[in-house]
């Protein structure tokens, strides 16, 4: 069917991250990833799941007092219908983003959709998937997120948003892994190169912890 897709969870909750932080939003979590990020705190997305049909999705988000919806995952795009499923909600009204891991293709994705799109450090353990040429495909409206494990991630980081000009093509964020990178560190070491990125934190986990569907 094409009308369909695997989700794991739909819940209301404010936007954690990017530059829609702390807006209430709804997620559409999809199920599966073809990534297996060291960090990855949504792995319960990889498996399971109810598939349901676009109608039902969009009935599910009208419950919620707001016109933002955010597709996460897992992948989205790894699901065949996805591109499909963010032009019906660009076609209803929505004011619509997309996190995507990076990895696969953004091309197709419709213009009216904000793309937050992953660059995978060396340290996630899945440099090697990154799909380099979804840089070129970048436009305005969309994100560029760095998830950063530890002082090596930083600087390499650092080393790309100077050899690719990323702030450039779009706003760059820089995200420390919860409870991993302390992040008055990271701020620190963005203060000290002056590197014109925004830094954020993961806004939800500091409200509610670490746990699905907030």
């Amino acid at each position: 069917m094409n009308d369909t897709l695997r989700i794991t969870e739909i819940f209301f909750s404010l936007q954690g991250e990017t530059s829609r932080m702390g807006r209430p939003t709804v997620f559409v979590r999809l199920t599966g990833c073809p990534l297996r990020c060291g960090y990855c705190d949504s792995a319960y997305a990889f498996h399971g799941g109810k598939t349901m049909p676009f109608d039902d999705i969009i009935a599910e988000i009208r419950k919620h007092p707001t016109r933002t919806v955010c597709v996460t995952g897992g992948e989205p795009l790894a699901q065949k219908y996805s591109l499909a499923f963010l032009k019906r909600l660009a076609d209803e009204g929505f004011d619509v983003s997309l996190e995507t891991s990076g990895a696969l293709a953004i091309d197709d994705v419709d213009a009216r959709i904000s793309r937050i799109v992953d660059i995978k450090t060396p340290g996630s353990g899945e440099l090697a998937k990154m799909r380099w040429e979804n840089l070129d495909a970048i436009r305005a409206g969309d994100e560029i997120k760095f998830v950063l494990c530890d002082r090596n991630d930083y600087e390499w980081a650092r080393a790309l948003l100077q050899e690719k000009a990323l702030t450039e093509r779009a706003p760059v964020l820089f995200s420390p892994v919860w409870e991993t990178l302390p992040p008055a560190e990271l701020a620190t070491w963005v203060l000290e190169d002056g590197l014109p990125v925004r830094m954020q934190v993961q806004l939800h986990k500091i409200l509610w912890g670490e746990k699905p569907g907030v």
